[in-house]
């Protein structure tokens, strides 16, 4: 079944420099084509970006207290949503960026029945700020918007990794790919799709996962005329 309407996840590491870091114009500026294609094909698309390019928490080395942490992660997927929004319009997409924190001078602040309102005029909605609530990560906050937009699936962005492996198949060449997984078979197995929160959420609110790579040509379009590929877990 063709999808009308999708909420995107991307990492941070999407629009970093090497090594994932930083951010690159030029990794910005593939990420957008991808998405441009994705729009030709007529899709309405949310996206949350998450900023393991920029900030991760207290793995940064330092002794801080986990709310304030997280906290200056949300202000980092804000950056990189604002980021995202001028790779995306220098392609010619119209864009908004909504946050879950108030920061009126670069952004709207979300309100459901906007972003439902810019789906519907064909705009690429970029959700930035998480959930607007420490010890919850952006794969959460992904869950959350997709369920209230009403998307038909998350569709999680991977790089050169096509689906759901049960070893890492960068490591391990041997890897068995799952075609298709159960919301409890991810959990019990702990494959790291995306953090236990997320998949409850999705679980709960019957919203399928597609884990796919972004780079892979076609993927994208395929996914959006209801084709299988990567892995989908539901």
């Amino acid at each position: 079944m063709r999808l009308q309407r999708v909420l995107l996840k991307l990492s941070g590491e999407f629009l970093g420099a090497d090594g994932g870091k930083g951010f690159s114009a030029a990794a910005a500026e593939k990420l957008a084509a991808e998405i441009a294609k994705a729009k030709e094909a007529g899709v309405e698309m949310g996206v949350v970006v998450g900023a393991g390019n920029i900030w991760r928490g207290t793995r940064q080395g330092m002794d801080m207290d986990r709310a304030a942490a997280d906290y200056i992660g949300m202000l980092a997927t804000v950056m990189n949503a604002l980021a995202l929004q001028e790779a995306l319009e220098s392609v010619g997409l119209e864009t908004r960026v909504q946050t879950a924190l108030t920061i009126t001078e670069v952004a709207e602040p979300y309100i459901r029945r906007k972003a439902l309102r810019h789906l519907q005029k064909g705009r690429v909605v970029i959700f930035g700020g998480g959930t607007g609530s420490p010890f919850f990560s952006t794969d959460t906050a992904a869950a959350l918007r997709a369920l209230e937009i009403g998307a038909d699936a998350v569709l999680m962005a991977k790089n050169q990794v096509d689906g759901v492996y049960d070893e890492d198949p960068r490591k391990n060449p041997s890897a068995v790919k799952f075609e298709e997984l159960s919301y409890l078979d991810v959990l019990a197995r702990g494959l790291q799709v995306m953090d236990a929160t997320a998949v409850s959420l999705c679980m709960e609110g019957k919203m399928p996962i597609v884990v796919f790579d972004i780079f892979k040509p076609g993927a994208l379009l395929e996914i959006i005329a209801g084709r299988r590929v990567g892995t989908i877990i539901h």
